[in-house]
């Protein structure tokens, strides 16, 4: 017997992640998508018109578009202009080299998207510059983040956090204070590129999640701070943590992960293990209607939790936590040591 299994009628996700090339200017030492170089089979503009009309047709609500750098992709503004034409949200994700070009920005405001996300990851030029691997790249970042939001666009930062920047958030919120933007935290996870002794050690990610809450409690009215889908689940020291209620992995259920070639995944940081197959080969509707698509996350069984989730009260609704930082710290689902309850029950002991 199935344990918590999914209606079959499925609604659509509520954004899909479009991965729109793998062409980056810069080359980030946590890219988990190794980035740098275009892959040889991505979609054409048409096949990517195509790809927004089947997300319109599965009812997906909004699509963020990623890289790589989307912004180097020569037709980005055609296909964020479909996006918006078949009625969805857009949002772009981008590292911020673009941003002092005027022609660009223009582009930007006149798509008038939900939201821009640009990555800080240092609160200065010298860490920032050596994550990214391009100097002057800090700033870039900073001056797009400070133009966009100076503009009314909606801008959000994101700051993935590993042993190389954990001592940057401080820095990073005094900088960010004021600006007007949001800013989301995240754990980088060993993928693509980062190599897993720049890890956080699970005492290291709980002095995130300390900061988190911290900054929420003491700043609120500064800054809007939250962490990722990868943070949290029930702790019982950190109400300020819990931004949203935990519901498991929501791959393949309210989330859509899209590479540049049209493969699909739940989500795109689970990697190529987790492509349910290709636009090119099979339908969207079909891959995404599909019983038999997404499975761990929308079939996941009881006896599939494993390790310390397993005895865990939570684990019917928290479903083990992360997929991704379960996968790529265990080799397995279903059980994310990354989990502020686990530690905090871990430091009693």
């Amino acid at each position: 017997m199935r344990w918590r299994s999914r209606e079959k009628k499925r609604l659509g996700p509520g954004c899909a992640v479009w991965e729109i090339t793998l062409t980056c200017n810069l080359n980030c030492i946590h890219c988990g998508s190794a980035a740098g170089k275009k892959r040889s089979d991505e979609l054409s503009t048409e096949e990517a018109f195509d790809l927004c009309d089947s997300l319109k047709d599965i009812d997906c609500k909004g699509v963020a578009l990623m890289g790589g750098e989307p912004l180097l992709r020569t037709d980005w503004v055609d296909i964020s202009e479909r996006i918006h034409d078949l009625g969805m949200e857009l949002s772009i994700i981008t590292n911020g080299w673009l941003g002092q070009n005027d022609k660009v920005t223009e582009q930007i405001v006149d798509l008038s998207p939900e939201c821009v996300t640009i990555s800080l990851d240092g609160g200065e030029a010298s860490v920032h510059d050596m994550i990214r691997g391009v100097d002057g790249s800090f700033k870039r970042a900073t001056q797009a983040l400070e133009r966009y939001a100076s503009l009314g666009l909606p801008t959000t930062v994101i700051t993935t956090v590993h042993k190389l920047n954990l001592n940057q958030l401080v820095k990073i919120r005094d900088y960010l204070r004021g600006i007007g933007v949001a800013w989301q935290i995240q754990m980088a996870s060993p993928f693509g590129r980062l190599e897993r002794h720049h890890v956080l050690s699970p005492e290291e990610y709980y002095s995130v999640a300390m900061f988190i809450a911290s900054t929420r409690k003491l700043y609120s009215k500064e800054i809007l701070v939250a962490g990722a889908h990868d943070m949290g689940y029930f702790s019982n020291i950190l109400p300020e943590l819990q931004v949203k209620d935990w519901q498991g992995c929501q791959a393949g259920i309210s989330i859509l992960g899209i590479q540049s070639n049209g493969n699909i995944l739940g989500c795109l940081a689970l990697g190529d293990d987790f492509i349910e197959g290709n636009v090119r080969s099979r339908t969207l509707q079909d891959i995404w209607n599909d019983d038999g698509s997404f499975v761990y996350s929308r079939h996941y069984k009881k006896e599939d939790i494993k390790a310390q989730c397993r005895p865990c009260g939570f684990k019917e609704r928290c479903g083990g936590g992360c997929s991704a930082v379960s996968y790529s710290m265990t080799g397995d689902l279903h059980q994310d040591p990354y989990c502020t309850r686990h530690i905090e029950k871990s430091m009693k002991s």
